[in-house]
């Protein structure tokens, strides 16, 4: 079987950094996101008896050495849960910059496994045994399973670590208008970084304040409360970052153009425009805002010296399988 999935990356509102379990990527708090509509990867995979190993075609290049090594680790895992014994063929495309702080491994990871549960052609896992698979191969690749606002429970085990959506696409009508500051793939990736952090004396705390947080903000997004969904957001986002900086050995992801956006969104936003920042592990800054300011907000963020380009995102729906056909 062959089978193709595309699945959309997300903003997390309240960040996952540090794990309690590396292995099986269990996080260290809760975390809470929104899925990007418009950015999406698309991934097919065919289970194939005619081939003697995996291989990954990734943006038309042929991979090897750690991308494929990845990949492949992931594939095994599915293997074993599909009782599979089948190499693949896998084939995955994004629209959008990789390892830039726009979260490609979560939207890249939460499409493979679509789509080679689909491919295997097994119809007996619900999407919270995807999200628990696709965590496996990245954590925030979990949120990208389910569709609109959505909150992944960081549990204590395999199966109590799974996500699921708090609130539909439609429910609030928020955009995320991203400044891209650079698109060169970062020196040290997420995997990586996850594993250092709880060498920062502040993640501890950081962690004992996650739980407080996550309800603020989910309540601010079921409330459509702007206000306090900014506040929580900016906050959350600093948190991690500080930890990423006092990390041993530190991580530095802000660039002067990272700085220069947040600066000003903080600026916007005194002014009464609706608009807020928040940033994963690269230097993009991802304003979000509301439906009616996103027009502003791009126009501005093109305006400025060191913004590259401009990319818009609303919600997002779930992963879904694009197409299914036998070989």
């Amino acid at each position: 079987m062959e089978a193709t999935a595309r699945a959309h990356p997300n903003i997390a509102f309240i960040k996952y950094w540090g794990n309690r379990d590396d292995h099986l990527r269990i996080p260290a708090n809760s975390s809470i996101s929104m899925n990007l509509d418009g950015l999406s990867t698309e991934t097919t995979v065919e289970w194939a008896d005619d081939i003697a190993a995996d291989y990954l075609i990734l943006n038309g290049t042929a991979q090897t050495g750690p991308a494929l090594e990845r990949v492949q680790r992931h594939l095994d895992m599915l293997r074993r849960r599909l009782n599979l014994s089948a190499y693949a063929r896998v084939e995955s495309t994004n629209n959008f910059p990789m390892g830039a702080g726009i979260a490609s491994s979560a939207s890249s990871f939460a499409a493979l496994t679509v789509a080679g549960v689909a491919a295997s052609g097994r119809g007996d896992i619900d999407e919270r045994e995807l999200t628990r698979l696709a965590r496996l191969g990245s954590g925030s690749a979990s949120r990208s399973v389910p569709g609109g606002f959505v909150e992944w429970h960081s549990g204590d085990s395999h199966e109590t670590s799974y996500a699921e959506s708090m609130a539909p696409e439609n429910h609030w009508a928020l955009v995320d208008v991203i400044a891209v500051i650079s698109t060169a793939h970062k020196a040290v990736g997420s995997t990586e970084g996850h594993k250092s952090a709880s060498t920062s004396v502040l993640q501890t705390a950081r962690v004992a304040d996650a739980a407080l947080r996550f309800e603020q903000c989910k309540r601010a997004i079921l409330d459509r409360d702007f206000v306090t969904f900014a506040e929580v957001v900016e906050r959350d986002s600093n948190l991690m970052h500080a930890i990423m900086m006092t990390s041993r050995p530190p991580l530095f992801y802000w660039l002067p153009g990272s700085l220069e956006v947040m600066e000003s969104v903080r600026s916007w936003r005194s002014e009464g425009l609706d608009v807020c920042y928040t940033m994963d592990a690269g230097p993009n800054v991802h304003c979000i805002c509301t439906q009616e300011r996103a027009a502003e907000i791009e126009t501005r963020l093109r305006q400025m010296t060191y913004v590259v380009d401009v990319r818009t995102a609303g919600v997002g729906g779930a992963a879904s399988v694009v197409r299914v056909s036998k070989r």
